[in-house]
């Protein structure tokens, strides 16, 4: 049996960068044609995190710093192309001189309708990768499920609100294993620590994802989108660790060198920002150059963020909370570079 399915990660993911020109640009290079674009201005100025996607539309756009309604954007990312986007004079996605990157995933296009749960969602998705962009509307009836497509159980499902405010919702089967327990949560848009919460998100199963009653993000009516991951041999891997306190700190073994990887501290005592590392940025070891998806400051380089991102998976170089707390758990998100190994056997060099 061949080591991995996906041996070129760049076909279904991808990290782009530009400097803005406040005009129009053609961003290429990205390897596919994105069904899910994550933007970031990496320069001081506080520019938010907007994220884009083909259910939702070019128009639209969602900032993980917040809990705000989707909101529309008519100079952001005017179109995808089969090698990237273009994208307008919006200042988050391109002003003048400012540095930015973008985050592309492949999903399969505008979607079509999934009946496997009790709630009827329209589903894009890409089963050789692991990830489904599901668009549905609650009825706040508890123990309602949602068809994602994936045809195994999601690792991790993010939900958010559209048509009102709402936070980031972020479970799955990898939270519900970090935590030890189900109805696991944690939020995108905040530095709280893991709670259990059978309000939002209760089971996981191949075919749906189960939720409960929440007068808020799941009100009769509420318009809803999921971003859904399932782990990917040799090109995705999610999980959790326990931190060490030592900056000789834990090693994680993914299978492949990781090109993007999310990380965020979960234990009860601490309060910490996601943190969100890649390759492009910064190619070379060690890796400290963050993002927070939780607020829309610019790009810096803590020490107390050192990583190595390794052939085979990451090395933590850091004794600090954010990544490796003594007897903290912490959960993570990884996608390839390249795998360790091809379906040839033979080692993968990077692309």
């Amino acid at each position: 049996m061949a080591y991995t399915t996906i041996n070129k990660s760049s076909d279904y993911f991808n990290t782009k960068l530009w400097t803005g020109n406040a005009g129009t640009q053609t961003i290429t290079g990205v390897g596919h044609q994105p069904d899910f674009t994550w933007v970031k201005g990496r320069n001081a100025g506080g520019e938010s995190h907007r994220l884009t996607d083909v259910i939702r539309g070019v128009g639209y756009n969602l900032k993980t710093n917040g809990n705000s309604a989707q909101f529309s954007v008519s100079n952001g990312i005017q179109s995808w192309n089969s090698d990237g986007f273009i994208i307008g004079a919006d200042d988050a996605f391109n002003k003048d001189t400012k540095n930015f990157v973008s985050w592309n995933w492949k999903a399969n296009g505008a979607g079509s309708s999934n009946t496997a749960g009790s709630i009827n969602s329209t589903v894009s998705v890409n089963t050789t990768s692991g990830f489904s962009i599901v668009s549905w509307t609650a009825t706040n009836a508890n123990g309602a499920t949602i068809g994602h497509g994936l045809g195994t159980t999601p690792a991790i499902v993010i939900t958010k609100r559209l048509n009102s405010t709402g936070d980031w919702l972020v479970g799955g089967s990898t939270i519900d294993t970090a935590r030890g327990g189900a109805n696991s949560l944690l939020l995108l848009n905040s530095t709280s620590a893991m709670d259990s919460n059978s309000e939002v998100y209760q089971t996981f199963s191949s075919t749906t994802f189960q939720v409960g009653v929440n007068a808020g993000s799941f009100a009769n009516g509420a318009t809803l989108i999921s971003y859904c991951f399932a782990e990917k041999k040799g090109y995705s891997k999610f999980g959790s660790y326990t931190g060490n306190g030592n900056a000789d700190g834990t090693f994680v073994y993914t299978g492949f060198k990781p090109a993007f990887v999310i990380f965020k501290a979960t234990h009860s005592s601490t309060s910490e920002s996601w943190l969100l590392l890649d390759t492009v940025r910064q190619p070379s070891n060690v890796n400290n150059k963050r993002l927070r998806p939780n607020t829309g400051d610019a790009e810096d380089t803590p020490t107390a963020n050192n990583v190595d991102l390794l052939s085979n998976g990451f090395k933590i170089r850091s004794s600090d909370n954010r990544l490796n707390g003594n007897g903290h758990t912490l959960i993570y998100m990884a996608f390839a570079e390249a795998p360790l190994v091809g379906t040839n056997g033979v080692t993968a060099k990077a692309r």
